[in-house]
């Protein structure tokens, strides 16, 4: 019998908002950021645009657009139907509906999707289409660097020696004193990568700091965890008040 498929890498629209929760960000922090952000992947979020209006410039990296701005759009709203189906299907894994209402979190990807399209429009220069893991960014070009549910949330599409690629090239385009945040450390199911810990001590060898950073989560108080990456001699900041493990 033939292994099933491997789940296909949704095209998500998060807004600026759900940003600051999964990475343990606040808008102020970002509005202090001294320095560009990059947001890998990009998917069709609101994140550029809203922190623009922050004074925050952040630039979305995707291989996505490649494509026209239309068949970008059309593939976030097939990311926006897995989603409410997925929700459906393992309410547990997402806030419960009294904290945030489905339908409420799904027109909040709505709002986020139109205003990229938008933002692309206007400010073409700030979406490259690239993938991991070769950007095609100078060394230390980002104060601080975003990377959700890719690496590790899609262990189908990306093996131990890609993951490590991928980890290191968003820790090469990070200028020192920044950080690099990744989420999730799980797969679709809820399953933590089984061998993060061996991830880490790869990054270490090549002079790469990481810790798991741990920090309640907006709505119902339960922890969330992200991985976080430094430059081995750099000191760790945490500007966006989040406690270290």
């Amino acid at each position: 019998m033939a292994a099933p498929a491997a789940p296909e890498i949704l095209l998500t629209s998060r807004p600026l908002d759900e940003y600051c929760g999964l990475f343990g960000l606040t808008r102020a922090a970002l509005a202090a950021v001294e320095g560009p952000v990059l947001d890998c992947p990009g998917g069709a979020a609101g994140l550029t645009a809203e922190a623009r209006a922050l004074g925050c410039h952040v630039i979305a990296a995707d291989p996505a657009y490649a494509a026209p701005l239309p068949a970008v759009t059309a593939r976030a709203l097939v990311g926006r139907e897995a989603m409410a189906g997925a929700m459906r299907a393992a309410p547990h894994l997402y806030p419960a509906p009294r904290d945030l209402p489905p339908e409420r979190y799904l027109r909040s990807w709505d709002r986020a999707r139109r205003l990229f399209a938008a933002d692309t429009a206007a400010h073409p220069e700030d979406y490259v289409a690239a993938a991991l893991p070769r950007l095609p960014f100078a060394d230390h070009t980002f104060a601080l660097t975003l990377s959700g549910y890719l690496l590790l949330a899609y262990p189908g599409q990306f093996g131990p020696r890609h993951q490590l690629a991928g980890l290191l090239e968003l820790a090469r385009v990070t200028a020192p004193g920044g950080e690099t945040r990744i989420y999730p450390l799980h797969d679709g199911d809820g399953r933590r990568c089984p061998h993060l810990d061996d991830l880490r001590r790869e990054l270490g060898r090549h002079r790469v700091g990481s810790e798991i950073r741990a920090f309640p989560r907006p709505g119902d108080g339960r922890t969330r965890r992200i991985l976080v990456l430094t430059h081995a001699r750099s000191r760790i900041r945490r500007s966006a008040g989040a406690p270290s493990r």
